[in-house]
C-alpha cells in the first residue's frame, strides 16, 4: 500500500459513490492469480472504483483476497469489504476525478 492511507472520512467518501457499482472482477477457485489482477489493473484504466466479486468457491475470504490485490498493485486502496464484495480505489496517477474530501 502506499505510503499515504486514505482517512476515515474519506473512505466514507468513497464507499457512498461505490453503492451504486457492480461488480467488474470476479476471483473464483482459482483465487488471485496474474490473469484476475490483469482485469483489475484493466479495470482501473477506466475508473478509479471497482467492486470486486469474492465468489463462494473462492480459496479466501474477501478481506484476504483484498489484501492480495493490494499487495500486489501499486496505490490500491481497500475501501471496504461486504460480504464477498470487496471495492477498491486507486487514484488516476495525473489527475484523479474523485476528488477526496480533506
Amino acid at each position: 500500500m502506499s505510503p499515504q492511507s486514505i482517512t476515515s472520512k474519506q473512505r466514507a467518501h468513497l464507499r457512498s459513490l461505490a453503492h451504486h457499482l457492480k461488480p467488474v472482477v470476479q476471483i473464483g477457485a482459482a483465487g488471485v492469480n496474474e490473469t484476475n489482477l490483469a482485469g483489475v489493473r484493466e479495470a482501473f484504466n477506466t475508473r478509479e472504483l471497482l467492486k470486486v466479486k469474492v465468489l463462494e468457491s473462492a480459496p479466501e475470504k474477501a478481506r484476504t483476497t483484498a489484501d492480495q490485490i493490494v499487495a500486489a498493485m501499486e496505490e490500491v486502496h481497500v475501501v471496504q469489504t461486504i460480504g464477498r464484495t470487496v471495492v477498491l480505489y486507486r487514484p488516476f496517477p495525473d489527475e484523479p476525478e474523485i476528488k477526496l474530501p480533506r
